[in-house]
């Protein structure tokens, strides 16, 4: 399968992932607001998600995916299923341990993550969800551990579907649970960590046919003998000293939302759930993009390194580029002058009330301003990956923290929650730009011809693009609009399709062959 093939089978799985994510966050808004208990239950769900990112989707995606391609190329495939297991054993036995004291440790994980909680009221029902919600992420870690090894064989299709099987979950707790727990007379938000727990195991399952299809099932030992044997295998060794490194740079993204989420838990009832509505509405071109590009070119440039390719190195990384700037520009551009209708009609039902259209616009609008950031990162990380080469963008990671929090401290008083928002959008931006004076100073990145006619013309059709949404969002009320949701929902359909119609036919009229443009790295 080509590179763009791939892509476009991971963003249309990423599609569908946040599709069904959309449905849940607007069932969930729609059900619960924007309140204490629902602070709580985002609260509870960071903390293992946090966790998820900093040891299984990220520090250990980052050393153990260059490592296991590397094998295969030069080893075969004998000894990279030895390495498999290893991983797995040594996997498994630490996130037993890690489960055990974060249930434990709950109450503490919740007054580090949002002491703010105790004066809104859901401090107890964020340590009750923490510690029902905890064991996800022994889940999700050993689901990283999957997709690392079907990533690697080129199967991009399960792990990229995977995410789908936690949305239906949740969407099922909400609608089938939810209401049987309140005439019970207990929290029906608990019902929620019901579903995160239900979709944990759905998604780890269903690895287990794909790995079976490639003859690369972790064999993982329950012993004590046997994880003593895994932890002398070169390979585990290999990975744990790239994880050291990679474990500081991922958490350094971590700290900064750890601070951000207790920053907010002391900004009133609501803006945490206010930040986390406006991140799902920015994920989702994130995943779409900056995670379908990076999960398909990091074992791709691992490859071109192990083999010596400079030259497809580069110009994988070209691809990804010329990527970002034809989907994330205009994208980014949508978030800033068309957030209030895209926040009016996912979210705005129920419970969820006006006041909180505005403040999920405000946050939505300034992620909008990084977005660029945010996907060029995704892309221009693995290029450093893939060398194995972790520490450089820990050190520009590090700096960009202290300079995020600065500017918290600056706009916070300004701009309340929405300052969180504005803050890791500009720090995206600076991360992005530096990752890339970093590869071009190499010269393990060389920009092919052609970047500045292509550059000109994406900008020409994204302002074109962007004066439409503008007009559609001040010339209709999208809040009045409210008691006619059918309405809303064609109105704002038919706003979007014309705008895409509108960029690319524009991109045509100026000259741009789309398709020679996303397949120019020979890809």
């Amino acid at each position: 399968m080509s590179l763009l093939k791939s892509a476009s089978v991971v963003s249309l799985l990423t599609l569908a992932s946040r599709i069904t994510g959309l449905v849940r966050e607007l069932l969930v808004a729609a059900a619960f607001g924007a309140s204490a208990t629902t602070d709580a239950f985002q609260v509870a769900f960071r903390i293992p998600n946090l966790l998820r990112r900093l040891f299984a989707e990220g520090a250990f995606s980052q050393a153990f995916v260059p490592i296991l391609a590397e094998t295969r190329t030069r080893h075969g495939d004998a000894a990279t299923h030895s390495l498999v297991n290893a991983v797995g054993t040594v996997l498994a036995g630490a996130l037993l341990v890690v489960c055990v004291l974060g249930v434990v440790g709950a109450p503490v994980l919740v007054w580090v993550m949002a002491s703010g909680l105790k004066d809104s009221g859901g401090f107890d029902a964020a340590v009750v969800m923490t510690r029902w919600m905890f064991p996800y992420i022994g889940f999700m870690s050993l689901v990283a551990l999957s997709a690392g090894i079907l990533n690697t064989w080129s199967r991009f299709a399960v792990p990229a579907a995977t995410p789908v099987l936690l949305n239906l979950a949740m969407i099922g707790a909400a609608v089938l649970l939810a209401p049987w727990l309140e005439g019970q007379g207990i929290e029906p938000v608990y019902a929620l960590a019901v579903g995160v727990m239900v979709g944990g195991i759905l998604q780890l399952g269903i690895q287990v046919p794909a790995l079976l299809k490639i003859g690369m099932v972790p064999r993982i030992g329950l012993t004590p003998g046997a994880w003593r044997t895994a932890w002398q295998h070169d390979g585990v060794r290999r990975v744990l000293r790239q994880m050291a490194p990679a474990v500081l740079g991922v958490s350094v993204a971590q700290l900064s939302m750890l601070i951000n989420t207790q920053i907010a838990s002391h900004l009133g009832a609501g803006s945490v759930s206010w930040l986390t509505y406006a991140d799902r509405l920015m994920e989702f071109p994130t995943a779409l993009l900056g995670v379908a590009l990076g999960v398909v070119l990091l074992p791709q440039l691992s490859k071109a390194q192990a083999s010596g390719d400079a030259q497809r190195f580069s110009a994988l990384l070209d691809w990804g580029l010329r990527l970002v700037l034809l989907l994330a520009l205009p994208a980014a551009v949508a978030l800033l002058v068309f957030a209030e209708p895209l926040v009016a009609v996912l979210y705005h039902y129920g419970r969820f009330s006006a006041t909180d259209v505005q403040q999920t616009m405000l946050a939505l609008s300034c992620y909008g301003v990084g977005l660029m950031g945010l996907i060029g990162v995704k892309v221009l990380a693995p290029g450093f990956y893939a060398a194995q080469d972790i520490r450089t963008p820990v050190r520009i990671a590090i700096v960009v923290l202290v300079l995020t929090q600065c500017m918290n401290a600056v706009f916070v008083p300004f701009l309340q929650h929405a300052a969180l928002a504005l803050s890791i959008g500009l720090g995206s931006l600076i991360n992005a730009g530096w990752l890339l004076i970093g590869l071009r100073r190499r010269g393990q990145y060389v920009p092919q011809a052609g970047w500045a006619l292509f550059s000109l013309r994406v900008v020409v059709a994204t302002a074109v693009l962007g004066a439409g949404l503008w007009a559609a969002t001040h010339y209709l009320d999208w809040v009045a609009l409210r008691e006619q949701p059918w309405l809303r929902v064609g109105l704002m359909a038919g706003c979007l399709v014309a705008a895409a119609v509108v960029y690319f036919g524009t991109l045509a009229a100026t000259g741009l062959n789309l398709r020679q443009a996303i397949r120019r790295a020979g890809v």
